[in-house]
């Protein structure tokens, strides 16, 4: 004799979904206050079967002829890899009116261009509302199929039914599941929602898109295990004063990591930019203390960016240190090797300092830059508009090597610039073949930097 469970109550906290049967101010798990919220579990049949999963030898499995879906943008295939992955899971996060929903019906207007159907879920606009944007984005497409629906079992059975080549979800934070008695956007009903669209997508080999809000922290609401779920996570970044967006991957079991897509917001919308490097340098002031130019790699793509400091005396008690699109640690750490090692003095200085165009550098090659850039603006000397800089700085001062040199060498030549001033064990070792009227200028140490820039 089987006996029915009852609803269980929990309190599960709305920062990493930890579960617990009582109340806690603060949660044990992330530390976070005040975040636990008490929500009901609705229990499922206890004589629901359970059915056994089939054991295959993995030599056995015939390999996949699926092709990805190309989705005829050219900076999101670069991002996904290539295309998207059937059966795949894709999360896209970012702040609120950065273009998430625009670069969806952009995608969908693509795709359904080649006689695909394809099928857009909607619980947060009116169809109205979406068509409002597509007059204006220039979308009309019979293929494009419309839903203003929350139910995530409502979704699936429209799904199976018209059969589309992929579904959009906006945004997963909206949905709900019938089977669970919490409000949407909890964390409960995120975990299950996104769950119940993973098993549509890996069962029918439908790919879906979800759109998420991100929270003041940058992070997308919802519980941490949201991001784990999904196959790929992509990041809208960019200020919605800008109209530069950049694209960038954070997650891709299906193709490479750390890979960015550059846009340009229009009227008509989001517009590719296939030269990042000439679009970051197209308003770099020339002849000015305190820039320098720095070749980084994002992902597998080569990109010139414009490095820009400003040292001033601080009429403050603590002087200030403010990082844009850098680790604001890390130019604490540069400031500290500098007055150790060269003996300038910036305890009293205050120091911004920014990389323009909006994007975000994370890699250890900017740390020449930000000091070259550190040392031209406080010296008051200008550094040569033809050279570009590139290397790891050590606390001892020394200048450490950096990989794929001779792509950033590559580009650098291409858009026309001269000198290279790199670390010397890189510009020991570079490949026969780089651009003859580049110079290659190899340093050791800090001191070699300054006697080489700013003698």
């Amino acid at each position: 004799m089987t006996f029915a469970k009852k609803d269980q109550t929990l309190f599960i906290c709305g920062r990493c979904g930890y579960e617990s049967l009582k109340w806690m101010g603060k949660c044990p798990d992330c530390g976070e206050w005040d975040s636990l919220t008490q929500q009901v579990r609705r229990s499922r049949s206890a004589a629901a079967k359970i059915s056994a999963a089939r054991v295959q030898s993995l030599s056995h499995l015939a390999p996949t002829q699926q092709a990805r879906l190309v989705t005829g943008i050219g900076e999101l295939d670069r991002v996904l890899g290539g295309g998207i992955v059937p059966g795949s899971v894709v999360l896209i996060g970012g702040d609120p009116g950065i273009g998430k929903s625009t670069l969806i019906l952009q995608l969908l207007s693509t795709l359904a261009r080649d006689d695909r159907q394809v099928l857009y879920v909607t619980g947060e606009e009116s169809a109205q509302q979406i068509r409002m944007r597509a007059d204006r984005l220039e979308v009309r497409n019979e293929q494009i199929y419309l839903a203003t629906e929350n139910c995530v079992e409502s979704i699936i059975t429209m799904a199976d039914e018209l059969g589309p080549a992929l579904l959009a979800v906006d945004s997963i934070q909206t949905m709900f599941s019938e089977e669970v008695g919490s409000a949407p956007g909890s964390v409960t009903q995120v975990r299950e929602s996104t769950a119940r669209l993973l098993a549509l997508a890996k069962g029918s080999g439908l790919p879906v898109i979800l759109i998420g809000h991100v929270t003041k922290d940058g992070a997308i609401a919802g519980p941490r295990v949201l991001e784990h779920m999904v196959d790929t996570v992509l990041y809208f970044e960019g200020d919605r004063g800008q109209v530069y967006r950049i694209l960038r991957t954070v997650k891709n079991r299906f193709g490479p990591t750390n890979e960015i897509g550059v846009f340009e917001m229009k009227e008509s919308g989001l517009a590719e930019v296939d030269n990042p490097s000439a679009l970051f340098l197209a308003e770099r002031p020339v002849n000015v203390p305190g820039s320098v130019v720095l070749p980084s790699i994002e992902g597998t793509r080569p990109i010139l960016v414009e490095v820009q400091a400003l040292v001033s005396p601080s009429s403050l008690g603590t002087a200030r240190r403010t990082a844009i699109g850098a680790d604001p640690q890390r130019l604490a750490l540069l400031t500290a090797v500098l007055e150790k090692k060269i003996g300038v003095t910036l305890y009293d200085h205050d120091i911004f300092l920014n990389i323009a165009g909006g994007i975000r550098i994370d890699e250890p090659a900017l740390d020449l830059g930000v000091v070259v850039a550190l040392l031209s603006s406080l010296f008051e000397k200008t550094v040569a508009p033809a050279i570009v800089v590139c290397g790891e700085v050590g606390l001892a001062g020394e200048i450490r090597a950096i990989g794929q040199m001779n792509m950033r060498l590559r580009e650098a030549a291409r858009l026309g610039f001269k000198q290279f001033l790199m670390p010397d064990s890189n510009a020991r070792h570079l490949d026969a073949g780089p651009d003859s009227a580049m110079r290659v200028i190899g340093v050791q140490t800090l001191r070699d930097v300054v006697d080489n820039l700013f003698q």
